[in-house]
C-alpha cells in the first residue's frame, strides 16, 4: 500500500495514514483504506483497530480540495440536489454493471462514485464488530474529523492542534458524512455551530463539548489508543457488533424502534454460549465473594476490575 502503514499486534490492527506533508485524504487514499477494511471485516482474529497518522503533529489537513474541484469541474451538468440524487442513484446502478463505473468517469461523473466510496469506508467501520480507536495526533479538518467520527472512540493529543468541519468556508457542505455523525455525537444544535461557523476548536473545547473522548500527551497517544483498543479486543465481538448497531441505527430512529432493535441485539449476545460462559463465571464469582462474608462494594473493588480489562472469560466462540 502506498498511503497505509499497518502493524498487528494480537487482536489489534494499528493503522497509519501516510500521505505527508499535509495528510490529505484522496480517492486513492480512501480506495486503499476501503480494501484493507474489508479484509479486516473478513478477519475473525482483529477485534480492534487503532487509526492514526504517520505524519507528525497532522491526522488529516482535510479531504484533497483539488480533487473536489477537479470532480465537479468534470460534471457535463451544473447539478441541484434533484439531479444530484439521480447520479447518485445512477451511480449506485453502475456498480453492477462490468465497466460502469469507468464509463460514469469517462462522462465525468467520477466524482460520485469517490463521494460513495468514503461513505462506504464509514459504514464498514460502524456497522462491523471491530472496535475503532482514533487516535488523532494532530489537525483533524473536514474529511479528517469525519473519519474520526466514523470511529467508536476518539482520543486527542493535547496540543496547538484543531479539529473542526471549515467546508462551508469554501461554499460547500461536509460531505463524508459529517453533518449526520457530528449531528448524532452533539446534537443538532452543536453540529450546525461547528459547520456554519466553520472555525476549528481547541483539542480542548472539543473534549468539553463531546466530540473526542479524552486528551493524552502527544508521546503517550499512540500507546494509550493500542492500550484502550486491547482492553476492548476482548469484548464478546457479537456485543459489540449489537452496542454498536443499537447505537448507530437505533439511536437516529423513533425511541420504540430503537427499543425492539435493542431486545434483538441482546437476545442475540445473550445467546451465545460466550455470553453463557461469562455469565455462568460471573454467578460464580458474585457467589464466591457473598460465601467469603463479603459484599458487593468488596467485589466490585477487588473483582470487577478483571471483568473490566477482560482477563475473567474468553469471549472466542
Amino acid at each position: 500500500m502506498q498511503f497505509l502503514r499497518t502493524d498487528r499486534h494480537g487482536s489489534v490492527q494499528t493503522i497509519w495514514l501516510n500521505n505527508p506533508p499535509y495528510n490529505f485524504l484522496t480517492d486513492a487514499v480512501m480506495g486503499e483504506l476501503l480494501d484493507l477494511l474489508r479484509i479486516i471485516d473478513s478477519d475473525d482474529g482483529v477485534r480492534a483497530v487503532v487509526l492514526t497518522s504517520a505524519v507528525e503533529g497532522v491526522f488529516v489537513s482535510h479531504y484533497s480540495v483539488s480533487e473536489i474541484l477537479d470532480g465537479v469541474e468534470a460534471a457535463p451538468v451544473t447539478l441541484n440536489s434533484r439531479t444530484a440524487g439521480a447520479a447518485l442513484r445512477m451511480s449506485t446502478l453502475a456498480d453492477h454493471v462490468p465497466g460502469g463505473q469507468a464509463g460514469l468517469a469517462r462522462a465525468g461523473a467520477g466524482g460520485v462514485a469517490n463521494l460513495r466510496r468514503y461513505h462506504e469506508v464509514c459504514r464498514l467501520m460502524r456497522e462491523s464488530s471491530t472496535v475503532f480507536v482514533a487516535a488523532l495526533n494532530g489537525r483533524a479538518l473536514g474529511g479528517g474529523c469525519e473519519l474520526s467520527l466514523a470511529c467508536d472512540l476518539r482520543l486527542m493529543a493535547d496540543g496547538p492542534f484543531e479539529i473542526g468541519q471549515p467546508e462551508i468556508l469554501v461554499g460547500i457542505i461536509p460531505g463524508g458524512g459529517g453533518t449526520q455523525m457530528l449531528t448524532r455525537v452533539l446534537g443538532a444544535g452543536r453540529a450546525l455551530e461547528l459547520c456554519l461557523e466553520g472555525a476549528p476548536i481547541s483539542p480542548s473545547r472539543a473534549l468539553e463539548i463531546g466530540l473526542v473522548h479524552r486528551l493524552i500527551d502527544p508521546d503517550e497517544l499512540l500507546a494509550e489508543a493500542q492500550t484502550t483498543a486491547a482492553r476492548l479486543a476482548k469484548r464478546s465481538p457479537t456485543a459489540v457488533r449489537g452496542i454498536k448497531h443499537a447505537v448507530y441505527q437505533g439511536g437516529s430512529t423513533s425511541l420504540e424502534k430503537g427499543l425492539h432493535i435493542e431486545r434483538a441485539q441482546f437476545l442475540a449476545a445473550a445467546s451465545t454460549p460466550s455470553a453463557k460462559r461469562a455469565m455462568a463465571v460471573y454467578l460464580a464469582d458474585v457467589e464466591s465473594t457473598i460465601e467469603q462474608g463479603r459484599d458487593m462494594s468488596d467485589f466490585v473493588a477487588d473483582s470487577l476490575p478483571g471483568w473490566i480489562e477482560g482477563t475473567k472469560v474468553d469471549f472466542t466462540e
